[in-house]
């Protein structure tokens, strides 16, 4: 460059200086996209000028920005990026000036005909960062005169610039996209709580699916925390860093959830106004994560089957090929090898989705967490309220304990935030508890309602670990609040096996 610069006049190296202030003068890569395709004109005298970038998934030249009155025409429109004169200038590498475009053989003219526009005259640069072209700039018919071999050096230099201002805002434009999504994952992610067995022993098969790309489906029932631990797995691996897109799959329409999965192109359909990237597209790098996946019609079926094995698809309505670099989770509270047997879901999906299973506990199978929960629930409804969060009764911790249940986590988190709304105290009673709830403490014969899994051994321990755990485990405050000896709740933290800390 220093080679260029030196063969440069000084007006021309006035008008670079000029320029590169405009290109540094702002991060926003709208902004810096249009100032290239503005200064370009200006500084090359020209009557028009465009920025081309190259997307190289999908092998397109793609017009970003442009002068002049007829601009928003050529907007958005795409063409095979070795196709024309700025297709050959992409493969090269090399700056041409064209006088005669009519003539040129190369001539893509579909262009002129979008914007009702004649190209007479052309120069085009490639835009080089890291021996990578990520696109082309071009100047077209001079105001004065033919372009000149110094005008065309006077361009590779500016596009140069150019180059490095755009890669400097496409990194910016990531940055804040990985920032919403890490923000957006922060909002929204609730914690893992828990210390069962059950959940130590899910943790741990997530921890060691995390380290790899593989396809991993979490089976369960409604409400046991499927999205949870699909955001666990991402959080805790290489992709961390990078988008994770959560689609509810039943929520959508057949044609939507195609469109909202893989995108689609203007005109695709009745209402596709503009081209539309998928959610494939915008978790490219991190994870999707597909709720409900027994819910999709079969033809989506087939395209997801291609995602996962040739890692690429095409939009709704296109042709181009695009490739994708997506980890998918899945999760579905359905039978699938149940649904493949009545032909309802495809066996080679189930198979490529099947890669690492986990079966996520219900309640019932976790009982033993059901205080930590409902504490849990409490304290962040409160905070979400700007109140002092109340403490749970030992009597309103029993019935917690000793019911089944069928709604699970989400239940749990229902009950107690509506139980943070009755309660007129510090405490939260079995007053303040749902009749389902209350009503299930003692069914037929003195059973749990909950069954042999949530046994009165399961719930001495949790009120007794809750006690603990209250009092910062202090014994004797720990008993009184039980109302029993502390020599009894000494026999008892042994006989339950109970740990400081736990």
């Amino acid at each position: 460059m220093d080679q260029n610069l030196g063969s440069l006049s000084h007006e021309s190296l006035r008008l670079l200086a000029e320029a590169s202030a405009i290109l540094n003068s702002s991060l926003d890569l709208r902004q810096v996209l249009d100032n290239i395709a503005s200064s370009a004109a200006k500084v090359m005298n020209a009557e028009g000028g465009s920025v081309l970038l190259h997307d190289r998934q999908r092998s397109k030249l793609v017009f970003v920005s442009a002068t002049g009155d007829r601009s928003h025409l050529v907007l958005g429109q795409e063409f095979d990026a070795d196709l024309g004169i700025a297709g050959r200038v992409a493969t090269t590498g090399v700056a041409e000036i064209v006088s005669d475009v009519q003539s040129d053989k190369g001539f893509y003219g579909g262009i002129d005909k979008i914007s009702h526009t004649a190209t007479q005259t052309l120069m085009a640069a490639p835009m080089i960062v890291e021996a990578e072209v990520i696109g082309v700039i071009e100047v077209l018919n001079r105001l004065e005169g033919e372009f000149t071999s110094s005008e065309l050096e006077l361009l590779q230099v500016f596009a140069n610039l150019a180059a490095i201002a755009a890669r400097n805002a496409q990194r910016h434009e990531k940055l804040k996209k990985k920032h919403k999504s890490l923000s957006d994952q922060v909002l929204r992610t609730d914690q893992i709580v828990g210390d069962s067995p059950a959940i130590r022993e899910i943790k741990g098969l997530c921890d060691r699916v995390a380290r790899s790309s593989a396809s991993v489906l979490l089976l369960g029932e409604t409400g046991t925390g499927k999205e949870l631990f699909a955001k666990y797995i991402h959080t805790t691996s290489p992709r961390a860093d990078e988008p994770f897109i959560a689609v509810h799959c039943a929520a959508l329409s057949d044609t939507l959830l195609e469109s909202e999965l893989f995108g689609h192109e203007k005109g695709a359909f009745t209402g596709a106004i503009a081209q539309h990237a998928g959610r494939f597209e915008s978790a490219d790098g991190g994870t999707i994560f597909l709720d409900e996946i027994g819910e999709i019609p079969h033809a989506t079926q087939v395209r997801l089957l291609r995602v996962l094995q040739e890692k690429q698809f095409e939009r709704v309505g296109g042709t181009s090929t695009i490739k994708c670099d997506v980890r998918v989770i899945a999760a579905t509270n359905r039978d699938l090898k149940a649904m493949i047997a009545e032909g309802s879901f495809r066996e080679d999906l189930y198979y490529r989705l099947n890669v690492f299973p986990v079966t996520l506990p219900p309640m019932r199978k976790r009982a033993e967490d059901i205080p930590e929960l409902a504490e849990y629930f409490v304290v962040r409804t409160s905070q979400n309220m700007s109140l002092s969060p109340p403490s749970i009764s030992a009597a309103a911790t029993a019935m917690l304990m000793r019911y089944a249940w069928p709604g699970n986590v989400r239940e749990i988190q229902n009950t107690m935030e509506r139980a943070v709304l009755m309660c007129d105290g510090n405490t939260i009673e079995a007053a303040d508890l749902p009749v389902e709830v209350t009503g299930s403490s003692s069914v037929e014969g003195g059973e749990s309602a909950a069954g042999s899994d949530a046994s009165l051994w399961d719930v001495e321990r949790a009120m007794i670990v809750k006690a603990l755990r209250d009092n910062k485990w202090n014994q004797s405050q720990a008993a009184r609040h039980l109302g029993i000896s502390r020599d009894n709740l000494r026999y008892r933290t042994k006989k339950y096996k109970i740990v400081k800390g736990e």
